[in-house]
């Protein structure tokens, strides 16, 4: 568990985090916590640079309903990998690759191992206008290796250089890496509009079947009516794993369960009630994704 030093170090960073980017909460992952964080601010243009190691980033419904939800985070990653979640949709970030994070929805961010990302903050009207059908894709990955992403990064870095551009220069900027971005993100708005139903289904057959031992990939694929191929496909293109998600929804409700159980309710059965039939891999699996053992998560929401 991280020390008080650590600690310390992490909520003066989140402090900065909040002033910069709206309300966040978070966690320290370990001892190898870093972190730190450059504003730049041209007229339209707001952004922040962010270096980040061994921490969980989230916004919950009460610093969603506590800060300003007018902004889509437009967030460029820099260096290293980072899980980005938000509702049912959870990709990894490789270096080059971009995303959009809703601000008016909870989300979350792990950064396991040392990333760094730029967060730049788009008005929402401006994304709106530019994709006037459909939900605007979020927590999808924008690959790399795409000719506009490249060129929206370009875009964004120029930018950075040139911090006197005047009012009119920075909006046009801002609105030109929009554009850029547009059909890759009206491309996979159809993508996802047209499988979204099919995952739909499997995301409510996993949830209400999350406490049974059955629950596997060939099961879900067998009731669902796809191939398990087809499956694990579905997941993969959401930068996803099967076992995996169904573990952290697992771990998930089971934090939900704890920061509402009594102090003498026993772990071991919250873990064995959400599928987890080995207190000691519940106990390792909770502490890697939320930082701290089952009993030290209870304590501090008690």
């Amino acid at each position: 568990m991280a020390g008080p030093d650590n600690n310390e170090r992490f909520n003066r960073w989140l402090e900065r985090i909040n002033r910069a980017c709206g309300r966040f909460a978070g966690q320290s992952l370990d001892e190898g916590f870093r972190g730190s964080i450059e504003e730049h601010h041209a007229n339209a243009m707001k952004l922040s640079v962010v270096d980040i190691a061994h921490a969980r980033l989230f916004r919950t419904q009460q610093e969603v309903n506590g800060g300003n939800d007018a902004w889509f985070y437009t967030v460029f990653q820099l260096e290293g990998n980072a899980v980005m979640e938000q509702g049912d949709s959870q990709t990894v970030l490789h270096r080059g690759d971009v995303t959009l994070i809703d601000a008016s929805r909870p989300s979350s961010f792990i950064y396991s191992q040392r990333a760094r990302q730029i967060s730049l903050l788009v008005p929402r009207h401006l994304l709106e206008q530019s994709l006037r059908c459909g939900d605007i894709p979020c927590a999808q990955r924008l690959g790399g290796e795409l000719p506009v992403v490249q060129l929206s990064q370009r875009l964004l870095h120029e930018s950075i250089k040139n911090p006197d551009l005047n009012a009119c220069e920075s909006e046009a900027a801002l609105e030109a890496i929009i554009c850029l971005l547009r059909p890759v993100l009206q491309v996979r708005n159809i993508v996802v509009s047209k499988k979204e139903k099919q995952l739909s289904r499997v995301m409510t057959l996993i949830d209400n079947h999350i406490q049974s031992e059955t629950l596997r990939p060939e099961w879900i694929a067998g009731e669902a009516g796809m191939s398990v191929r087809s499956l694990y496909r579905m997941f993969a293109d959401r930068g996803l794993v099967v076992a995996q998600y169904i573990k952290n929804r697992r771990l998930d409700l089971c934090a939900q369960a704890l920061r509402t159980a009594c102090a003498t309710e026993k772990l071991a059965g919250i873990g064995y009630s959400w599928g987890f039939t080995d207190h000691s891999h519940f106990s390792t699996a909770f502490k890697q994704r939320f930082g701290v053992s089952p009993g030290e998560y209870r304590k501090r929401w008690q």
